[in-house]
């Protein structure tokens, strides 16, 4: 057993001999097992004891833990949390609350400690069983390569590397081991009680398909193994797509290149939807594949409000080239749009010019070479730019936001009206920008939506004698 840990820690566990490493210790045979190894290989240790609060004689496995850290001269640290109350308070199971907590733990005290990793008991047993729960659940690549000997970074720390040495090693190997050393574990029930999900796959569920297939447990052991290697270089591809598709980030959001994304394979760009909710979310283990799948076809296709709800408060937005990954909650930055400044409605002079935030100008001229400007305007491919009829749009010009249920008629509609939200979300306007955005009136009625065409009654005429040219631009 010592040879074999050993050799799996050259291997996986690329541990620095001088540095701490803090090791979770509950008292059973796998953390009593993993601590002497790790002790008779020379690691400099501290021992870290959780009391989940959840059996009456758990106080004194915590104190025998203590007395085995004494023995071996090694720094002890330990805690008592209501696992219970912590469960019904985030509407998780008890195993769940149980894991969080006390991986919470270990992390807090090997931050103070500055440990360079926290060491955990899994064994190969142990990865049979959560990749069956991840089967059952529905997994996919991820899920299905089960646990790794070493993450880093992980959902609790960018800094300090969860190991776990034992995940090669059997149940029965650890048992022998234990028996060998003399080492006395402590027998926890609750490993019995098969209400918890888990206990009923490793009571019920793994005997009764060993009775199909005897190597079971190996087979499915080495499923993982060779998934993890597929993982690996499938998770080279997403770091690169990541870089590919990084724009920025900020609190509470991040930003990705849509039309790179778009470019991608299903494959990745389901990847990295789960790396996006990850960003924001890093201690979520499962997101469910409908959600994911769900975020992939508004990638394709978006919704008319250009937002989908993925999950755990992190939603989608589509905003011109861009993506918006981000939380409820946050406040995202200003766009590259023009936006009314506070005091709008604004009078704009022809000709005359208006400064709008964003580092937006609306600009109006008069146009003297009648002829020529409606040769422009009929070949006119910017969006941003308008010519009208001085006499049906008398200056001053007035220029505001849109009102509630507001409508104009543009141009080759044959008179028939649209509502401006309408125009807006067909023009792609952002839906953040739509609030501010100018709309330039004359007469009592929207004279120009800028991104979309003028008014049809407002457009140059074959009898027009004077001409505005409207044009917002970027200063």
């Amino acid at each position: 057993m010592l040879k074999l840990v050993s050799s799996i820690l050259q291997r996986e566990c690329p541990f620095v001999p001088a540095q701490l490493i803090l090791v979770g210790v509950s008292g059973g045979a796998d953390s009593l097992c993993l601590l002497d190894l790790l002790h008779r290989l020379g690691y400099r240790l501290a021992v870290a004891h959780l009391n989940h609060g959840l059996r009456p004689e758990a106080a004194e496995d915590a104190g025998r833990v203590q007395d085995m850290a004494r023995t071996l001269g090694l720094a002890f640290v330990s805690d008592v949390v209501d696992t219970q109350a912590f469960a019904e308070m985030e509407s998780l199971s008890v195993e769940e609350a149980a894991r969080e907590l006390r991986y919470r733990f270990l992390f807090a005290q090997a931050q103070q400690m500055g440990a360079q990793a926290v060491a955990v008991a899994h064994t190969a047993d142990d990865q049979v069983e959560t990749v069956l729960m991840h089967l059952l659940r529905g997994a996919g690549l991820e899920g299905l390569r089960g646990m790794p000997y070493w993450s880093l970074p992980n959902p609790w720390s960018a800094e300090i590397a969860l190991a776990r040495p034992l995940l090669g090693a059997w149940r029965e190997q650890v048992a022998a081991y234990c028996q060998e050393r003399g080492l006395q574990p402590v027998q926890d029930l609750s490993n019995l009680d098969t209400t918890y999900f888990r206990n009923r796959l490793r009571h019920e569920l793994i005997p009764y398909l060993e009775q199909y297939n005897p190597r079971l447990r190996a087979n499915v052991a080495t499923m993982a193994r060779l998934l993890a290697g597929d993982f690996a270089v499938l998770q080279q591809q997403v770091a690169q797509a990541w870089q590919t598709c990084w724009l920025e980030s900020g609190p509470g959001w991040l930003a990705l290149d849509l039309e790179r994304l778009r470019d991608l394979d299903k494959a990745l760009q389901r990847r990295l939807l789960r790396q996006a909710v990850a960003y924001h979310r890093p201690g979520l283990r499962d997101i469910e594949a409908s959600v994911i799948e769900a975020g992939v076809a508004f990638l394709a296709a978006p919704s008319r409000s250009g937002v989908c709800n993925l999950a755990v408060d992190v939603y989608l937005q589509v905003e011109g080239p861009r993506l918006w990954v981000a939380e409820w909650q946050a406040a995202l930055p200003g766009g590259p749009w023009p936006a009314l400044p506070a005091g709008a409605p604004l009078a704009l002079d022809v000709p005359g010019r208006l400064r709008l935030e964003g580092g937006w100008e609306l600009r109006a001229e008069v146009c003297e070479d009648v002829a020529s400007a409606r040769a422009e305007a009929a070949q006119n491919r910017d969006r941003y730019q308008a010519w009208l009829d001085a006499e049906t749009a008398p200056a001053p010009l007035l220029v505001r936001p849109r009102q509630p249920g507001e409508r104009y008629s543009p141009a080759g509609m044959g008179g028939h009206s649209v509502k401006i939200s309408d125009a807006m979300i067909n023009a792609k306007i952002p839906r953040r920008a739509r609030a501010a955005w100018p709309l330039v009136c004359a007469g009592g009625q929207v004279a120009w939506l800028p991104g979309c065409r003028p008014a049809e009654a407002l457009c140059l005429r074959l009898d027009t004698k004077r001409v505005i040219q409207l044009h917002l631009a970027r200063e």
